[in-house]
């Protein structure tokens, strides 16, 4: 179940699903990198106003899964209009801004992004555009990223599989919500 914050902007309620923190792993895999499973976290939050903060970290992950470095960053601001498109700034630890377009699905939490813009410092890597996929699946966050260069044309570079983050506290809320007359061994209660 999908909470809704009572401070969420009321223009965010159809991106609600996004709201909170994400950890999980997947792969990168694109020409001229190593190929690599990675670890990440993703945060979305939310001050009331019209816009959701968004963080990403990832980390290359070695064949036990330990972090080994970092690999990308991201940073930036998600809003949606009453047509359901999207737009989406974005700042890169490599020395990459970029602004995107998209829209929400039609009846289901999928999102789709294409870049518009791409600006970039003189020592990032080559970087001309990409497309993003996300979706909420089964409780879990899923994306698939595409990427181009002057070099490559436009491929699938990295995707993941992200799960929610449950702190104390909500599971503590959650506690609270239950109903007084629980039986004593709970089964009753989810069936």
């Amino acid at each position: 179940m999908i909470e809704i914050p009572s401070d969420l902007h009321k223009d965010l309620v159809p991106l609600a699903f996004l709201l909170g923190d994400w950890a999980g792993a997947g792969v990168h895999d694109f020409p001229g990198a190593e190929k690599c499973n990675f670890g990440q976290e993703v945060s979305f939050t939310h001050d009331g106003r019209n816009f959701l903060e968004y963080h990403s970290r990832t980390w290359v992950l070695d064949k036990d899964g330990n972090k080994v470095k970092p690999l990308e960053s991201e940073y930036g601001y998600w809003r949606i209009d009453a047509d359901r498109k999207i737009e989406v700034t974005m700042t890169r630890d490599d020395g990459v801004v970029e602004i995107w377009y998209g829209e929400l699905a039609a009846g289901k939490p999928q999102i789709d992004l294409v870049t518009d813009a791409v600006a970039r410092t003189a020592g990032s890597r080559p970087y001309s555009g990409g497309k993003r996929l996300y979706g909420y699946v089964k409780g879990d966050l899923m994306w698939v990223g595409e990427k181009q260069t002057p070099e490559v044309t436009l491929r699938p570079y990295m995707s993941a599989q992200l799960k929610k983050v449950v702190t104390p506290e909500e599971v503590e809320r959650w506690a609270k919500s239950l109903p007084d007359d629980l039986p004593d061994d709970g089964i009753a209660f989810f069936k």
